[in-house]
């Protein structure tokens, strides 16, 4: 794999096109502060690499990219949502705070990928001390572990569409 290339990002990119896949991860973002990179890692290497992940090794996986993910990928997020209102009709100058709507979304995708690679390598590094299992059971329990990081438990209703898609995007 050469440098900047990531097998997660395009299993990421897979998964999360699918529909109800987006609408899950940004719910558990806003509602619940669940980072989308480190749910969609616990899914990658459920249905990848069929490896079973702890809340520790969740909470390890977390801690490799949150600085990145806080201080980068949140800032830019949050100039982009700040700029949303500004981008409409009515406004004066709405064509060019839409077009830097639309650079800072793309620099915000970019901060997404760079996080992933930041999160690849950190588990190429521990993959081998993992538990194997079924990718579904993998997936499952992985993104269990995480939600239960952030205090939600027994709600597999949460992330159905993610588990199937990301089960089905490693199967292809």
């Amino acid at each position: 794999m050469s440098e900047g290339q990531s097998y997660f990002w395009e299993f990421s990119r897979a998964v999360y096109g699918v529909p109800g896949v987006q609408e899950e991860c940004l719910y558990l973002q806003d509602r619940h502060g669940v980072a989308v990179n480190v749910l969609l890692f616990c899914a990658y290497v459920g249905a990848v690499h069929r490896a079973l992940l702890q809340e520790s090794d969740v909470r390890a996986a977390a801690a490799a990219s949150g600085d990145w993910n806080k201080t980068v990928v949140g800032s830019l997020r949050g100039a982009r949502r700040a700029l949303k209102p500004y981008a409409v009709a009515l406004s004066p100058a709405a064509a060019s705070v839409a077009a830097l709507r639309t650079a800072v979304k793309a620099a915000e995708l970019e901060a997404e990928r760079i996080e992933q690679i930041t999160l690849e390598s950190w588990g190429a590094s521990h993959l081998e001390t993992w538990p194997r299992a079924r990718p579904d059971t993998a997936v499952t329990a992985n993104i269990a572990a995480l939600l239960a990081t952030h205090g939600i438990n027994d709600r597999p209703d949460l992330t159905s569409n993610l588990v199937a898609a990301a089960i089905a995007s490693a199967g292809a």
